[in-house]
């Protein structure tokens, strides 16, 4: 798509929409007799205009309006791109859906300002492992590899670098996929589906849906990478237009890649099985984990990589910073960072993950999760449960209604690793995994992780 005669309005002006200006200040030119080809909407009215105008590289062009944008100025735009903060349901989006103007994400954008080859993940939880692996496999055999996304790099923050043999490897939120079009990968994962965000997609149906979208304009030969033990996934596999290649942890397929007796095993259409590698050859825990790597050396086969390249990353892959990370072991004691565990499923894997006896800090934001299962899930491993945050007495409720007693409200996460400290014997473990979001105490999740490691390296021996 020509973009250069396009008027955009960017609305929001965190990291991803600085990182969109960025690009299309690259493509975009100065419109005569409208003013600047790229609009900067932020609608947060207290702050300063040279608060907003600091948080962009000196010289970016465009027109800044805080606050509202009032019809005159929306009348004069072609293309809208939001930030994945900005609900697609909010008074902003609803008047340019009105006015009949494309409502862009980031992904969007930077699917059509790049060029090469796309392979998409996303998933309720382990998209930031599996994008991490399969970047790292994809680096052990192309030279032009981008790994983008919702693990923190802007995919638009690179796309205007990208060229016909660039690798892009892409963690997609669902926030993400509300707002694709045309965005079309040679391969996508969807690594599993529970209920999460029902605060922003309201019912699982929509949220389903929503997670769904990656695929949406994928064809046959191109291929769809799923999770065999997920039921929303087999139910929604038959309406995929693109060829469906199952994973699995619990069951041996026809066709597919899985796990059995401790080795994960490949087979694809002609019927060959290949060995990939054993789990006790990885530095990953959890069987969450091998569904990654299953899912990782899946669409690192699709893109052609050898199989001894992708073994090798593989056994070289450490754990993404804030899952499931080791911090640090201190009298007797291993103190594990999951603050990437914003939800209760993915709380419960990391749970599923401890060996030994474990401490774990809990709660935050509110995202109307449940978190039943999750206390369902302590069985004997969990021996205390502390708890901050806004959902500490939601959680607590859960907790007790379930059995499980051991409760201690912590007033900070500092006074939570203090309280856990006590509580963990020697050869026990502390886990971070909070099961909820961290805003309203920290700016996001890895800020809750950065102050965790803090907190534990300053307890004393």
């Amino acid at each position: 798509m020509q973009l250069d005669d396009k008027r955009f309005l960017v609305a929001g002006t965190g990291k991803s929409g600085v990182a969109a200006v960025s690009l299309l200040s690259k493509k975009v030119k100065a419109m005569d007799g409208k003013g600047a080809g790229i609009i900067v909407l932020e609608g947060n009215g207290s702050l300063s205009r040279e608060e907003v105008l600091s948080r962009f590289p000196p010289g970016t062009g465009f027109k800044l309006v805080i606050g509202e944008a009032d019809d005159g100025i929306l009348d004069t735009v072609d293309i809208a791109v939001i930030s994945p903060g900005v609900p697609i349901d909010s008074p902003l989006v609803l008047k340019l859906k009105a006015k009949r103007i494309p409502v862009w994400g980031e992904i969007e954008l930077a699917y059509v300002c790049g060029k090469g080859k796309v392979f998409a993940i996303t998933g309720t939880n382990g998209k930031t492992t599996t994008t991490a692996l399969t970047g790292e496999i994809m680096k052990t055999y192309f030279d032009d590899v981008y790994v983008v996304g919702n693990i923190g790099m802007p995919y638009t923050e690179y796309a205007a670098d990208m060229g016909d043999e660039s690798v892009t490897v892409a963690e997609i939120s669902s926030f993400q996929l509300e707002t694709i079009h045309s965005f079309k990968p040679v391969a996508s994962a969807i690594l599993n589906i529970t209920p999460d965000h029902l605060d922003r997609h309201h019912t699982m149906e929509c949220y389903i849906d929503t997670k769904a979208r990656i695929a949406m304009n994928q064809e046959p030969g191109d291929i769809c990478v799923l999770n065999y033990e997920d039921a929303y996934l087999r139910k929604i596999a038959g309406s995929i237009n693109a060829d469906v290649f199952w994973f699995s942890s619990g069951h041996i397929l026809e066709q597919g890649i899985w796990l059995e007796e401790g080795d994960i095993i490949y087979c694809g259409r002609d019927g060959r099985r290949t060995r990939v590698c054993s789990i006790h050859d990885m530095k990953l825990l959890g069987k969450h984990n091998y569904e990654n790597v299953m899912a990782a050396t899946a669409l690192a086969i699709h893109a052609g990589v050898p199989m001894d390249c992708i073994r090798k990353a593989i056994k070289g892959f450490n754990a993404v910073e804030h899952r499931i990370e080791f911090v640090r072991e201190v009298n007797g004691v291993k103190y594990y960072n999951d603050s990437k565990g914003t939800n209760p499923d993915a709380a419960i894997k990391a749970v599923e993950a401890m060996v030994t006896k474990t401490v774990v800090i809990g709660g935050g934001y509110d995202k109307q999760a449940s978190y039943g299962e999750w206390i369902a899930s302590f069985g004997d491993k969990v021996k205390c449960l502390v708890l901050i945050g806004a959902t500490a007495d939601k959680i607590a409720d859960a907790a007790l209604s379930a059995g499980f007693q051991n409760i201690i409200k912590a007033s900070s996460l500092e006074d939570a690793v203090k309280i856990s400290s006590r509580e963990a014997g020697e050869g026990e473990a502390v886990l971070l995994s909070p099961a909820c979001a961290s805003w309203g105490m920290f700016k996001n999740y890895e800020e809750r992780g950065r102050l965790f490691k803090e907190y534990v390296n300053s307890l004393p021996e």
